[in-house]
């Protein structure tokens, strides 16, 4: 608590300001000529701020360093040839500049005393460069129907942008350019808000603290990297001179909603069923401090989940349904400070803390009882910092932010005890007891530190930068260091646990003392591990003003990433992007733009820290691998030190007739300290290369055309280039496997006969090394490489209309695209023998068809009503082979039996034993005669809607009551695919040839769900 107190006073001690915008105005004459030397104006009377410029030879003056909140007027000044003219409200977004075009009127008055102003001219299109990107006001935010008031729901409304399969859980729900999320980049006022373990954000922004989002999506700025996919930038609230402010309730009560027979999930992406309920509530206020000069503004937001699982043992007589919760609590607060019109400051904080519960059972019956519950905890914190001084032409902005963020992905409510399994009598399951079995707890502490100029000279505006981002990684993971048993009973302990009539209550301590031990482990190295990331940042631009029509950016960026050293002593050194664009002025109202940048993920660190978790150090296991250098599988010069790593090990012995000591008498962790030379089914390693980071060439083309005042009209092309993208190759793996045979005969290679093809040949639990028997050996020795590629088409037509005078407004969005490549993730592996060409085909998020449409209607004043639909054509099918289908057989043809003497059949075809877990990163084989991801699911098709009415109170027509109903799914559509899902629960995972027509329905998007709300302005 003292290091987080006098942390916070440091950031306060140096208040600063972010989120910081830019205007370029473009001052022409009725012929569309530029016109210099002319006074412009920029205003904001929400924060009474005021500057004026004078414009250059191009006609442009420039204002920069801008706070992004309330909004600008641009005035022109008089001349003795012009009139005065004034544009639309601007609203800034942070680390953007808005270009404007002001056409001046001709004076038509002679008398001096007169003033003449026409109907302003501003322009919305994007006249500065060739960025491809998209946002939303909050305005346009609070007409959607979103659920919980979770900004990511309504992240895919926006071009290339779609709903994303993830590989877990809580994996980031949207995908841009159909790449992998866990790369996507999330920034809060242009500063970091990522968790550095596994990707996505850190802290989610809740709606009441975003005045606008946007998403960046190619050929941006060399000012933004670490992503080779796309940027997520959210521009904080800011106060104002007026307290302006709302206190809300929403409810998803639940038994209004459809029901459906498949698990829907919940905001974090955690499955739950029918009768799930969401009640949240919250407040945000804003205002002066001292007026003119110093603002502030606060938001809190809580949301509680209610969720019902099934407890059923019928050996013990429980079947009850057991009530669980989650919680969700973000705390944000900014205050704004103008030192002078030249200098202003901020801070800004962000507190998440979160609890997605895991009670006892499951959502359609389990035997967990509440002594082996647990919360998984993401909690997380941002203090933010920065300055502002803006003298002539020189911007300068420093910015400073630290971070913190805890997952602890199984928090135990009994974290002292050890894990019990216990057994009936035939050695059925009857109860699970205890701690849940693993740890798993990421720490993360980052400092980030920004140096930011900007300075214009003449046609030019040169931006550079440097930044450092540092982060300090913990991880505790592993088996239970309780200790994890596993117990039969028999007849009449069962007989007496039943009659006991504990229900839930059933813990370890109501096992007999007497009980069959069969099975005991523990985790030999229960003890937090890492390593400190640093991240270099370097860029170069300049943002050149060619002509009065022409604007070039010529960008140069450079990133240097300590994790890509891996198992060698040199790093990924030569990481530079150039980043280059156009953007022309076909008219007033239309441009052309394209250009070309290469762009470079970070490393994210569970590629290093699987290394290091699933890792060894011990004698035999460094044999294996100066074995593997001895056969030029791993490089000559390998440092055998580096590449290995004393990692988490979990360490037993297993008998049916029973183990030497009694219940939860289990030898402890230091009696097995000397065995770490285990035979393992599978280790990791450091890559004695290296990593090289990952990186895209974007190509992009684009026109758009400003239609009238209220409507704009756009379309991009795309093409993005993927190479040294991460995957696992397995240095061990079995000799490659002729499927033809499995298609023909119906047969599958035993694992005995694959292992006697591995390079290090493996006879059961050992291999033979130099003539001698080595047991400490991987069977499986697997290790990331950065030898992947992708490559993305795309075309997206967008043309939106604001309401202006009118009674409507709409948003529609048509994107065709194709993405294909040889691996979808860090963990991708190659189906058989490393043969990565096999496996080049459709991604998993990969899209041809979507097409997004909005459409508010205003019928009456105060009254809205909004459809939301999107459309979607089917996500893609790995198809894997149907176990019945194949016997094992041996390196002599013959099936291979059971203890009864049957065949054993199999859908692990290649004999690797990799038939287990996730189809689509490669674990499991394919269907002989498919090819990957050759299928598809069909269309979705979703409406939501939602109506708004405000009942205003008092001569403020601004303050009042908001009453609001969403819906979602409105025509409760069984949608197969076309939403955020987990890949191992999808229906993107089928059983048999595409040949048979057999789709198992495995999941659904969400039946028709309601949503209510209650929400007061002021």
């Amino acid at each position: 608590m003292r290091q987080f107190l006098l942390i916070l006073g440091y950031f306060i001690s140096i208040s600063a300001a972010f989120a910081q915008g830019a205007i370029e105005v473009t001052i022409l004459n009725p012929k569309l000529e530029p016109v210099k030397d002319i006074q412009v104006t920029a205003s904001n009377e929400a924060i009474g701020f005021s500057a004026t410029k004078t414009t250059n030879s191009n006609g442009i003056a420039t204002f920069s360093g801008l706070n992004t909140a309330g909004s600008y007027t641009i005035l022109s000044s008089e001349t003795d040839s012009y009139a005065l003219t004034s544009s639309e409200p601007v609203t800034l977004r942070s680390n953007f500049k808005r270009t404007v075009s002001l056409v001046l009127p001709f004076k038509r008055e002679v008398d001096l005393q007169s003033v003449t102003i026409v109907a302003p001219s501003a322009t919305r299109i994007n006249m500065y460069n060739a960025e491809v990107s998209s946002e939303m006001r909050i305005s346009e935010i609070r007409e959607l129907p979103v659920e919980g008031r979770d900004l990511s729901r309504m992240l895919y409304r926006l071009p290339n942008v779609t709903q994303a399969t993830g590989f877990f859980a809580e994996a980031p729900n949207i995908s841009i350019n159909g790449a992998n999320p866990i790369f996507n980049n999330y920034l809060i006022d242009g500063l970091d808000n990522n968790e550095q373990f596994l990707g996505g954000s850190r802290f989610n922004v809740p709606i009441g603290f975003v005045q606008n989002v946007s998403v960046l999506t190619n050929n941006y700025s060399a000012e933004f990297g670490n992503t080779g996919n796309g940027i997520v930038n959210i521009t904080s609230k800011s106060g104002s001179n007026e307290i302006q402010g709302e206190v809300f309730f929403l409810t998803r009560p639940g038994f209004l909603d459809a029901s459906s027979h498949y698990a829907q999930r919940d905001l974090s992406g955690n499955q739950v069923k029918d009768g799930f309920q969401r009640y949240q509530a919250g407040f945000g206020v804003g205002g002066p401090i001292i007026k003119g000069q110093t603002f502030y503004y606060l938001n809190y937001e809580h949301t509680t989940d209610l969720k019902d699982n099934l407890l059923n043992s019928p050996a013990l007589g429980v079947n009850e349904t057991v009530r669980g919760k989650n919680y969700f609590n973000y705390v944000s607060g900014k205050i704004d400070h103008y030192w002078s019109d030249r200098f202003h400051s901020a801070i800004r904080a962000n507190v998440g803390i979160v609890g997605i519960g895991r009670q006892a059972g499951g959502l359609s019956g389990g035997l967990n009882f509440p002594s082996s519950a647990s919360d998984q905890v993401r909690n997380s914190l941002n203090l933010a910092s920065t300055n502002v001084y803006t003298t002539g032409n020189l911007t300068l902005e420093t910015n400073l932010q630290y971070a913190r963020f805890r997952w602890d992905y199984v928090s135990p409510d009994n974290p002292t005890s050890p894990d019990v399994t216990v057994a009936g009598p035939t050695g059925e399951v009857v109860a699970v007891l205890g701690h849940p079995g693993y740890a798993f707890e990421s720490i993360q502490h980052t400092l980030q530190a920004q140096q930011k100029a900007t300075w214009t000279s003449g046609i030019h505006t040169f931006k550079a930068g440097a930044e450092i981002m540092s982060t300090d990684h913990e991880l505790f993971g592993g088996g239970n260091p309780n200790g994890s048993y596993r117990v039969q009973l028999t007849q009449a302990q069962l007989d007496g646990l039943r009659a006991a009539n504990l229900g839930t209550g059933l813990d370890i301590n109501n096992i007999p003392s007497d009980a069959l031990v069969t099975n005991y482990a523990v985790e030999l190295r229960p003890t937090s591990f890492g390593k400190r990331q640093n991240i270099y940042s370097l860029y170069l631009e300049d943002q050149l003003q060619a002509t009065n029509r022409l604007n070039l950016n010529l960008g140069l960026r450079y990133d240097y990433d300590n994790l890509s050293q891996g198992g060698n002593d040199k790093g990924d050194y030569n990481n530079i992007s150039p980043r280059l664009s156009f953007n022309y002025q076909l008219t007033p109202n239309s441009t052309i733009r394209g250009g070309f940048g290469l762009f470079y993920d970070k490393i994210l660190y569970t590629v290093y820290s699987d290394a290091l978790q699933q890792n060894n150090n011990s004698s035999d296991f460094k044999r294996q691998l100066a074995y593997y250098v001895e056969q030029g599988i791993l490089p000559a010069d390998t440092d055998l030190n580096r590449v290995t790593f004393n990692g988490n090990l979990t360490v037993g012995q297993s008998n049916n007739a029973g183990l030497p000591y009694a219940y939860l008498q289990g030898p402890p962790a230091e009696s097995f300290a000397e065995q770490r030379n285990l035979f393992s089914n599978e280790r990791r390693i450091l890559n004695p290369n290296g990593y090289d980071n990952p990186y895209t060439q974007q190509f992009s083309l684009g026109y758009q055309l400003q239609m009238a005042a209220n409507k704009l009209f756009y379309v991009d092309l795309v093409y993005n280039k993927g190479r040294n993208l991460f995957r696992t190759v397995n240095l061990n793996a079995p000799a490659a496997w002729d499927y033809s045979r499995s298609q023909e005969n119906g047969i599958a290679r035993s694992s005995a006969w694959a292992d006697k093809t591995r390079p290090l040949p493996i006879y059961g639990n050992y291999a033979i090394i130099d003539g001698e028997r080595v047991e400490g050996v991987a069977r499986s020795l697997v290790m990331t490489e950065s030898e992947g590629e992708s490559n993305y088409y795309a075309a997206s037509s967008n043309l939106q209309k604001d309401r202006a005078e009118d009674n409507f407004s709409y948003r529609l969005i048509y994107t065709l695209s194709y993405l294909e490549n040889n691996t979808e993730d860090i963990n991708f592996r190659a189906m058989d023998a490393n043969n990565f060409a096999a496996e080049w085909g459709p991604s998993i998020n990969d899209r041809r068809h979507v097409i997004n449409a909005i459409y508010n209607y205003y019928p009456v004043q105060n009254l809205t009503l909004t459809v939301a639909a999107l459309l979607q054509s089917g996500q893609p099918i790995n198809r894997i082979p149907d176990a019945s289908q194949y016997r094992v057989v041996g390196s002599n043809g013959n099936p291979i039996l059971n203890a009864n003497g049957d065949p054993i059949f199999t859908n692990d075809l290649n004999g690797d034993g990799s038939a287990f877990g996730d189809a689509y990163v490669g674990n499991s084989d394919r269907q002989p005669g498919e090819e990957r991801n050759s299928d598809r699911l069909p269309w979705s098709n979703t409406f939501d809607a939602s109506v708004q009415y405000f009942i205003p109170f008092g001569t403020d027509r601004s303050n009042g009551l908001e009453l609001r109903a969403d819906v979602f799914n409105l025509f409760n559509a069984e949608n197969l695919s076309g939403y955020s899902n987990n890949a191992t629960q999808s229906n993107q995972i089928q059983v048999g040839p595409a040949s048979s027509g057999v789709l198992v329905r495995r999941n659904a998007a969400p039946p028709r769900q309601f949503q209510f709300g209650l929400r007061y302005i002021f």
